[in-house]
């Protein structure tokens, strides 16, 4: 088995980082929802949703690599490649 690098590993969340990342994803959905009542249409609306998915994304990727957010291995993600 190749070892995964750091950059690439899996982080399983525990409850707190569930609700960390689901706050984050409110935050986003909320201000898609208040730009969309401003009349957003056609390709800037396609890029507003795009670049609020790239920014969520990273977001919630920076909740789920703080070791507090982050639950005890289990299963297939035991072992040395495992947070």
């Amino acid at each position: 088995m190749s070892i995964i690098r750091e950059e690439f590993n899996v982080h399983l969340l525990n409850a707190e980082g569930i609700a960390a990342a689901r706050g984050v994803a409110e935050i986003f959905s909320d201000t898609l929802t208040k730009l969309e009542a401003l009349g957003l249409a056609g390709r800037e609306k396609a890029l507003v949703i795009t670049g609020l998915q790239q920014a969520g994304f990273w977001a919630k990727r920076a909740i789920a690599v703080l070791p507090q957010h982050q639950a005890e291995p289990t299963g297939e993600f035991t072992g040395q490649n495992a947070r």
